[in-house]
């Protein structure tokens, strides 16, 4: 029992000898790494904590405890045709076997336990891909504040489809609603999921004598616990760091790139942990080790694997060698910053350029959905998004002659005239969800990222709005 659902047909795991399940370690190590971004497993501080106390936690909604992120308008955009149906496991397409498998990897966030939720977000998010026929492999880490559409919602968090699958009890749960997000962002088909129980990590990288990791540029890290003494430092050059400071490694935000930085050692710590387990000199430790490993691994994952093909995973994994994997993060290069309408920092999530990026970590060998034809203006002319500009400047007709300047670009504009209130800056405002003709009129105006607005509203007259600020009155870049 989790969050106070039954998911058992989802723990249920068949039984196995471990000498069988040796060679699966190398694709569940992959699966254990993906959540590590917590404060500590979700699950497991949960059980603990009620193993002492029996009374259950109330429910309420997110709080500010460690500024966790809300839920965007989720009381008020129901999915009624599926409010009372079961929690059941997601329906994927399940591997052949020969093609290319794809598993989505869910780490929940601590955070709302803490405040006292029954039901989480996804906190880490990693897409984990094996193509048997080119003998190559992805590793692909997605924003959690990627404001994207999730089915049957409106636009939101993509951390928050975890929540709304298992708050609104769908059929697949929170693991089901975040699958077809992704799959919806993606273009890809997902065979299956793995969310993860990570306390049984920091004994699993002991076990295996710890893991070696280039620490690129000093960072501090906080192990788990309280007080000055989890702070530790970590000087740059090659180190192995034992289970506690590995985990710690991966929850770090505190370097420059924030999240952008944690997904990318995330996935250092993935391909480190393969490199520790394929080695000659781990590899017969592990196999005497196999009743512990087995026991430590089969209690912490929540999976729709079944064991055969998690064995046909991990022997097609231990065949991949370490050149054709190919990784990426979807960072700073394939977003653009910007507010929701409860003006809360999110990542608008520039589609072309994040599936030419899919492209790459799923090489040549599988059919994805086709990117948009033509270049940035062709798009936006595809999409026919309706436009309405207001004057917010000093200049008196800035709004038509904008518009006129907008219209012999191919802008679709629907109305211009003065805005109520004066403003220095241009703000653009999307209420329908037109990525493209918001990317035009960001890189046509100069328009900065703190000034671009999601505000979904399917009844909108217009798609967008550009509030015109003095800015683009002294910029001089109409004819």
């Amino acid at each position: 029992m989790q969050n106070g659902m039954n998911h058992q047909d989802l723990h249920d795991k068949p039984k196995t000898k471990p000498g069988l399940f040796i060679w699966s370690i190398l694709v569940f190590s992959l699966v254990i790494m993906a959540g590590i971004a917590g404060v500590i497993s979700f699950s497991i501080v949960r059980q603990l904590t009620l193993a002492g106390i029996q009374t259950p936690l109330p429910a309420k909604q997110f709080s500010s405890v460690g500024e966790p992120t809300p839920v965007y308008s989720a009381a008020s955009t129901p999915f009624p045709a599926n409010a009372a149906s079961p929690v059941l496991q997601p329906t994927l397409t399940p591997w052949d076997g020969i093609g290319r498998v794809t598993v989505l990897i869910l780490g929940l966030d601590y955070r709302d336990w803490e405040a006292g939720g029954d039901y989480s977000r996804s906190d880490t998010m990693i897409l984990l891909t094996l193509d048997p026929l080119s003998r190559s492999a992805g590793i692909l880490s997605v924003p959690r504040d990627l404001w994207v559409a999730i089915p049957g919602f409106k636009h939101g968090k993509i951390n928050t489809a975890y929540y709304l699958g298992d708050a609104y009890k769908l059929p697949g749960g929170g693991p089901g609603l975040a699958v077809d997000t992704v799959e919806q962002l993606l273009g890809v088909p997902i065979n299956y999921y793995a969310q993860i129980d990570f306390g049984a990590f920091v004994r699993f990288i002991d076990e295996i004598g710890g893991v070696k990791i280039n620490i690129a540029e000093p960072i501090t890290i906080d192990l788990l616990g309280s007080g000055s003494a989890t702070k530790k430092r970590l000087n740059p050059g090659v180190q192995v760091l034992p289970g506690e400071w590995a985990l710690a490694y991966a929850r770090a935000r505190n370097s420059e790139g924030g999240d952008f930085d944690r997904a990318k050692r995330q996935q250092q710590l993935i391909l480190a942990i393969r490199d520790r387990i394929v080695s000659v000199e781990t590899l017969p430790v592990l196999l005497g080790k196999a009743d512990v490993l087995y026991n430590e691994l089969a209690a912490g994952i929540r999976t729709n694997l079944t064991l055969e093909n998690a064995t046909k995973l991990a022997l097609l994994a231990s065949q991949i060698p370490a050149t054709n994997i190919n990784q990426g993060v979807i960072d700073e290069k394939y977003i653009l910053f910007g507010q929701s309408p409860d003006n809360l920092a999110i990542l608008i999530p520039l589609i072309d350029k994040i599936h030419v990026l899919r492209d790459e970590i799923f090489a040549d060998t599988t059919v994805l959905g086709p990117l948009a034809p033509g270049n940035t203006q062709e798009r936006m002319k595809a999409e026919n998004a309706r436009v309405a500009i207001q004057n917010g400047s000093t200049q008196p007709d800035l709004a038509q002659r904008t518009g006129q300047y907008l219209l012999s670009l191919g802008v679709n504009v629907v109305d211009a005239g003065n805005s109520q209130e004066r403003t220095t800056l241009t703000t653009l405002t999307d209420f329908t969800g037109k990525p493209h003709t918001s990317l035009f009129l960001v890189d046509s105006m100069g328009i900065s990222a703190q000034k671009i607005k999601q505000e979904y509203d399917p009844n909108s007259t217009y798609d967008i709005l550009l509030i015109l600020g003095d800015d683009w009155a002294a910029s001089q870049k109409m004819p």
